[in-house]
């Protein structure tokens, strides 16, 4: 009895484990007719601290994160965002309840990082960024731009940064979105979290979602 009970044990908590392990998601194909004129955009651009807690559709996810910095011109691989010396320096972590991805525009899919919901991580004291349904993290591979301890690199990592970041709200703008960039994060949290090196810079995160008034 105690055998059976004990293989029994083994069992459940295999099939847990199993259970709680991320799998790639692979992306819808963007829409690239959708959304708001250019410069209605900029018009509606603002930052939202309002989220409904409605998780975002699989192609509302797909378009955001090729509109950040995916593949816009697949026969020479260049993105959405420009880049120092098109160092392509900047990657995407997104996180959300069940777990943390890393955008991987080449293949435009999300590949598994680490199981577990890291909003907190991410809010770093703010509640309301808990409730977006998810977040991107902005972040700098150094080492692709050069000296990854030299202030220039830094800089220059930060202004790409802030390029991908403005391609987020603008998308939020134009396709009724609601997010905000911000700073504040547990940085050390969050790079043991995701098993991020020395050399990866976290820059800014966007809490993205529904608008909590449209009832979305």
């Amino acid at each position: 009895m105690k055998r059976l009970l004990f293989i029994l044990f083994i069992f459940i908590a295999c099939t847990s484990m199993f259970a709680q392990k991320l799998e790639p998601v692979k992306l819808n194909v963007p829409d690239k007719t959708r959304g708001s004129v250019v410069m209605k955009a900029f018009a509606d651009r603002h930052s939202e601290r309002n989220f409904s807690e409605k998780k975002l559709s699989l192609q509302d996810l797909s378009d955001l994160l090729w509109a950040a910095c995916g593949i816009n011109r697949p026969e020479k691989g260049l993105t959405t965002a420009p880049s120092a010396m098109n160092r392509q320096d900047i990657d995407v972590y997104v996180i959300m309840e069940e777990g943390a991805y890393l955008y991987d525009p080449k293949a435009h899919e999300l590949k598994p990082v680490a199981t577990g919901d890291f909003r907190p991580l991410i809010a770093g004291g703010q509640d309301f960024a808990k409730k977006a349904p998810v977040s991107l993290l902005i972040v700098s591979e150094l080492s692709r731009l050069g000296n990854a301890t030299s202030e220039g690199t830094r800089l220059t990592g930060a202004m790409d940064g802030g390029i991908v970041s403005q391609n987020i709200s603008l998308f939020c703008a134009g396709c009724g979105l609601a997010t905000v960039p911000r700073g504040s994060m547990n940085k050390d949290g969050l790079t043991k979290a995701l098993n991020l090196s020395s050399t990866q810079m976290l820059v800014l995160n966007h809490p993205v979602g529904y608008p909590a008034t449209t009832g979305k």
